[in-house]
């Protein structure tokens, strides 16, 4: 068998394959969400990133953080998305807790029954992440927002002042991590 048969009858047909596994792998049920208009992506179409940051503790790198505009300078009170790729596994309990540590930290004058409402949507939003995993919130003002993993809508939230809770961890003035906030929002030492 010559070079070239050799390559035409057994060496290409494995490459393509491969190839189309690769490809695949990539476009998978994200990329046909993403195509279909679907995606966190058809939220916010022109999206650029306004700045990114990691949450550390203790040392740690717990996830990576992206936050994302319509605008070139950032409006929080605009539509906006914050990403983020978890580098730890975390279950959906110890998400929802920490979150709604912060909202009672942040807005210590919130009603009980509110924070209890809110924890229900929340539990009924998140969902446990390992290494990898994204879970992307859209802020939409005057609704609520809309909660995003990789592949799908995981959560409709039509509640603004959940939406507005949830983003302050991050983007309050008196965000635990004021390193990390100054990140997403761009603003350089």
């Amino acid at each position: 068998m010559s070079c070239n048969s050799y390559w035409r009858n057994r060496l290409w047909p494995k490459l393509v394959r491969c190839a189309l596994c690769l490809a695949l792998s990539f476009a998978g049920p994200a990329g046909a969400d993403e195509a279909h208009g679907s995606g966190w992506r058809a939220e916010l179409r022109g999206a650029v990133v306004v700045g990114s940051g990691d949450l550390r503790w203790f040392g740690l790198r717990i996830y990576h953080a992206a936050l994302w505009s319509e605008q070139p300078s950032f409006d929080p009170a605009g539509r906006f998305a914050l990403q983020l790729t978890y580098q730890r596994s975390i279950s959906r309990e110890r998400l929802v807790q920490a979150s709604i540590d912060e909202m009672r930290r942040l807005r210590p004058r919130t009603d009980a029954a509110l924070i209890a409402r809110w924890q229900v949507q929340l539990r009924e939003a998140f969902i446990d992440v390992e290494p990898g995993d994204q879970l992307i919130g859209v802020n939409l003002p005057g609704y609520g927002m809309r909660l995003y993993d990789r592949r799908r809508l995981v959560a409709d939230i039509p509640d603004p002042g959940l939406a507005g809770a949830f983003f302050d961890i991050w983007l309050n003035q008196a965000s635990r991590d004021q390193g990390l906030r100054r990140e997403l929002l761009g603003v350089r030492p």
